[in-house]
């Protein structure tokens, strides 16, 4: 017997725990720690520039020969694009597992096939790849209360010269960058006036600065060869280059009939400001540069937090004096809470065990050694975590957590029954140890394998669902291994070492008293339901199928969800006026918004932005999105000051604003699925209809789903045509007039839009000189037709004698989505929807609104939830098969592993019931639940099915040796059964960060564990004795094979089964 050899040397089998104990130690602090593990699609993003141009030219003069050659690059899951006046940019998702640094090249190399088709200007500009990481670590805000000496312009590019680049050189920090002010630019505003009088045009200066901004090579004196002797050489230097506004100022434009000098300062006003005025940002009302901070895959996120504090906290002491930083958003708050909260429930599972143990064993002697075998088995765990490349994050420390009730279930079992056979007192306590073990080294090993076999397919499920199986899985699956193997060596030997007969079998503690006497009158009750049940197998059949029907029949018809949602400490709020509304306009309400939400005592910070939408919507002068940073976990309390409840509340702020559109909306459970929470459908323009029909089709869908009780709110800052101004050039006119139409549109460019010249070095690094009218020239529609170009003759022509300005629709911003024009619409499911139904509910109103006319997609938590469709059958199915053919093999027999599995169903019907009760979705977190139920069903029924064999092989009755079986085993079963259910308790009433997904779990793993103890062991024994009379009666005549006796893998001679007789 395998474990007489550590019974008999228990130094042995303490050095081996020892050993892996200290083995775990080792390699956890080598874990990295994060909220989720890497499972989120790697992502590639491609920006490029086109001054001056509108977003529907450069969607269609950028964006579609990019897509046409980056579409269909290997591992590519989908792309979606936005193009806005002057701006480009591309994201590609590709499939999990795919490189990031492999993509981004790919995706380069495909850029490099469409660069020749694109406009010079863009070329000019250049076209960036990189690789994003959507692990979104800190930001930070660099801000002061100076704000007349600094402003946002100046804070940010400070962050970027003097931050930037040392936080990016920390180990672990995938990228770092500043925004909120723009980037340095040497601006030149011209006065299209000044320049009328002198003849110029924005050609004419770009060519001077052009000439007069360039870098040279001045040479050298003195070096070979002279032709003489020469004693020194000198480099000699040149000012080429500028740098400050007052040169770019003094740059020469022509020298006029009098023989002064036309400078450029004359008819121009130069600064050092932004490269871009599109958007402004502030933070908790002051003007301030953001630092963002990205985590590398893998990294420990609370490890890179720390060193890039460090670091700011070094670098603040070299800060110009009046400005400071701020951690406005760290999302390891989250992680860190998370995980406290975790191993708050890991204490207070640990000790809910111990007290199950002491309630039923009444021992210390007896709780010490199963006590023992937990951190073993945990510990131990930690090292092959790191084998397989896990992170200690959400679903491993919730596997860590179960373990605990499930690692201590083979010891409890090896425990009861040595301390049994002690305090019966024919045998020593090893002899005791020994004796049990005969029995039970069969049914432990069957029992870890069957959680193996439940546990080890999800390993080889694929996507983003499959890695969220896998983590939890595996991490229960290794501490079970281990459990095992402790159960089988340390754990019999420590039985005879510490175990002793009680000299009063009485116990007098009243709480023990209380407990055996309900425990006996639990008992009787469950005897006489067995023999009920064995006496009336026809009604047993009956009601077994009525649960089954409504187990699966109330899986499938309660509402499921992808991921429950959580409150992470942040939301955000979107903000969209009428089109048409300027930017500053729009910065008015932004702010306006911003400060009454500041004032709600939940509110930390708020981050505002004016001019971009960061939910789908593109940029425009419109638009506005804010972060709202909440206090922290420990400082709210109630459903009023989560984030649902503040996210309410800023709603009803926003009801007192009648010209924008307000909705706020949580940001995805994984960072990296899309933006938002919700489902999020992209409405594809295959017909090519304009963005008129896609914005009818988008309010059509809105207007019809308010009335559907489905949706809790359907959004879209889809805008369709916004209004615009096109200017109408008459060509023969302009012809007649002897212009040229490059001159005219170029003029019109420069002057409107703005144009880029060449570049300068400041402060060590290279900036652009970009030119544009003032602001004086360009602020009304009637400033068109003012401005002059010249003619072939020398004469400057106003705009006004060949062209017209004319009011007309244009699109602010182009999505596109696969290579098609597309707006996004994002449902939100009504209390007690799921995500599923919701799926299904916006599937059904685009058909009912807009017909074959479009097409549609699904993207972010919507597009995972539609590809993992039935992964979780799939799983269960074989999880089952394999649970059957893994006790076929080790029982040579195909109807004890179908008794085994005949509980299963009543998990599944627990699980419901608590969804039902505790009002909770079917997420993922519930499937992973059922996928750890099935495995513990089976390792009831395994204790019963397996003790029922002993005493059929012993002579007993077919019948006798189901009720024996049951009998025998209740008290076994129900100490881990309750040691699991209380000890997973807390889980069921969770709060705090990350409370939805470990209430998620607790409810499917408590309701389906409770109701599968009480109910599922009561069909096992007879079900057995139906299966095992088809075996003998009919199995046995068609298979001669199975005439022969099979070995007992529970007991080694005939002197246990014997002893079983003599039990009954």
């Amino acid at each position: 017997m395998f474990s007489k050899f550590f019974i008999d040397r228990p130094i042995f089998a303490t050095v081996l725990a020892i050993i892996m104990v200290l083995v775990g130690l080792i390699t956890v602090k080598s874990l990295p720690i994060a909220q989720y593990p890497d499972i989120t699609p790697p992502t590639v993003m491609v920006n490029a520039s086109y001054p001056g141009a509108d977003a529907e030219t450069v969607a269609k003069a950028v964006g579609e020969p990019i897509e046409e050659q980056v579409n269909g690059v290997e591992g590519m899951m989908y792309m979606s694009s936005n193009s806005s006046d002057g701006s480009y940019s591309l994201t590609v998702t590709f499939e999990n597992g795919t490189d990031l640094d492999e993509a981004a090249v790919k995706v380069q190399n495909r850029i490099s096939l469409a660069e020749p088709t694109l406009p010079s200007a863009v070329k000019e500009q250049g076209v960036s790849v990189m690789s994003e990481s959507s692990n979104i670590l800190l930001f930070i805000a660099l801000e002061s209360d100076r704000q007349h000496d600094y402003s946002a312009l100046y804070l940010t590019n400070y962050a970027k010269l003097n931050i930037i680049d040392e936080l990016t050189r920390i180990d672990g920090v995938g990228g770092a960058g500043a925004f909120g002010g723009g980037e340095y630019s040497m601006r030149v505003w011209l006065d299209p006036d000044k320049m009328q009088v002198r003849g110029l045009t924005p050609s004419d200066v770009m060519q001077m600065i052009e000439s007069q901004n360039l870098e040279v090579s001045a040479g050298s004196v003195g070096t070979a060869p002279t032709g003489r002797d020469v004693d020194f050489e000198f480099t000699l230097t040149a000012q080429g280059q500028l740098s400050t506004a007052t040169e770019f100022g003094n740059i020469i434009l022509r020298a006029e009939p009098d023989g002064s000098l036309l400078h450029l300062k004359d008819i121009a006003t130069i600064e050092l400001g932004s490269n871009s005025y599109s958007d402004i940002s502030h933070v908790s009302g002051k003007s301030a540069g953001l630092i963002g901070i990205q985590q590398l895959p893998g990294a420990n996120a609370l490890d890179v937090a720390s060193k890039v504090k460090a670091k700011l906290q070094e670098l603040s002491q070299y800060f110009p004096e009046g400005i400071n930083y701020r951690v406005i958003m760290d999302t390891t708050t989250y992680v860190t809470a998370s995980i406290d909260e975790v191993l708050v429930t890991f204490v207070e599972t640990t000790l809910i065990v111990m007290i199950v143990i002491l309630i039923f064993l009444q021992s210390w002697r007896a709780v010490i050694i199963p006590m023992i075998a937990i951190p073993v088995s945990l510990i131990a765990t930690f090292a092959v975590m790191k084998l397989l490349g896990f992170s200690l994050n959400t679903l491993t420390l919730f596997g860590l957590v179960l373990a605990i009730a499930i690692v201590v279930d083979d010891a409890i079992v090896v425990v009861e029954d040595c301390a049994r056979l002690v305090q019966e007192g024919k045998l020593t306590p090893r002899q005791s140890a020994e004796k049990a073990m005969q029995e039970l080294q069969g049914p432990v090993i069957g029992e870890v394998l069957v959680l193996l076999s439940v546990f080890i397919p999800t390993a080889f499920i694929s996507g983003i669902t499959g890695e969220l199986y896998k983590q939890f899985a595996l991490t229960i699956a290794t501490s079970v291994a281990f459990s095992g193997f402790n159960a089988l060596t340390f754990t019999p030997a420590m039985c005879a070492l510490f175990l002793r007969k009680k000299d009063d079998p009485n116990p007098r503690f009243f709480l023990y008293k209380w407990f055996n006497k309900g425990y006996g009158w639990t008992l009787g009750r469950y005897v006489k339901w067995i023999g009920s049940l064995l006496r009336r197998p026809v009604v047993a059949i009956c009601i077994y199928i009525a649960i089954c029907a409504i187990a699966f029949w109330g899986f499938i018809k309660w509402p499921s969800s992808y991921l429950p949602e959580e409150d992470q400490g942040y939301f955000m709020t979107s903000i969209q006026l009428p089109t048409g509304a300027s930017l500053d306009r729009t910065d008015k309400v932004v702010t306006s918004l911003s400060d009454e939400i500041l004032k709600l005592p939940e509110v930390a910070d708020v981050i505002a932005i004016s001019g971009q939408s960061m939910m789908g919507g593109g940029t425009g002068g419109n638009t506005g999105s804010l972060f709202v940073v909440l206090k922290p976990w420990k400082d709210r309390h109630g459903a009023s000051e989560s984030v649902e409840g503040v996210m309410a509340k800023v709603d009803r702020i926003a009801e007192g604003y009648q010209e924008p559109i307000v909705f706020s909306i949580n940001p995805p459970s994984i960072p990296g699925l899309g933006m938002t929470s919700g489902m999020q459908m992209q409405l594809l323009d295959i017909n090519n209809l304009g963005a008129d029909a896609l914005a009818q089709a988008i309010e059509a869908m809105k207007e019809k789903g308010a009335k559907d009780k489905r949706f809790a709110q359907l959004t879209s800052q889809f805008q369709g045509s916004v209004p615009q101004y096109s200017v109408k050039v008459d060509r023969d006119r302009a012809k007649m007039l002897n212009l040229r139409l490059e001159d005219i549109y170029s003029t019109l460019s420069s002057f409107m839009g703005s144009s880029y010249v060449n570049d300068f070095v400041k402060f060590g690094r290279t900036y652009q000189v970009t030119v544009s009218a003032d602001a004086a020239s360009r602020s009304h529609i009637d400033d068109v037709p003012r401005l002059t170009v010249r003619n072939s003759d020398g004469e400057m022509v106003p705009f006004s004698s060949f062209a017209s300005v004319v009011p007309s629709l244009g699109q602010a911003s182009v999505s596109r989505y696969n290579m098609y024009t597309t707006a996004s619409i994002t449902g939100t499911p009504a209390q007690n929807v799921s995500s599923a139904d919701c799926i299904a509910g916006m599937e059904e109103l685009l058909k009912e609104t807009v017909g074959d006319d479009f097409s549609y997609a699904w993207t972010g938590e919507a597009y995972q939830e539609t590809q993992s469709g039935t992964t979780i059958t799939l799983v269960l199915i074989f999880a089952v098969i394999i649970t059957i053919l893994v006790l076929a093999a080790q029982y040579e027999s195909w109807t004890d592993p179908i008794a085994v599995v005949i509980s299963m169903p009543t998990a599944i019907l627990g699980t419901v019931v608590g969804c039902i009760f505790m009002s909770q979705s079917i997420s993922i977190y519930t499937q992973i639940g059922i996928i750890l139920l099935l495995g513990l069903s089976a390792k009831n029924a395994i204790l019963i099915v397996e003790y029922a064999r002993d005493f059929r092989k012993s002579g007993a009755d077919i019948r006798q040796a189901a009720l024996d079986a049951g009998r025998i085993r209740f008290r076994p079963i129900m100490m881990t059964a309750l040691a699991f259910v209380f000890g997973v308790m807390p889980m069921l009433f969770a709060s705090g960060a990350g409370a939805a997904s470990r209430v998620a779990l607790g409810t499917a793993v408590v309701f389906g564990m409770a109701i599968n103890a009480i109910v599922g062991t009561l069909f096992v024994p007879g079900f057995w004795e139906l299966l095992q009379n088809f075996k003998e009666k009919h199995l046995n005549k068609l298979f001669a094979s199975s005439d022969k006796p099979v070995k007992n893998t529970s007991s080694d001679n005939d002197t246990s089964q014997n002893r079983l007789k003599d039990e009954v």
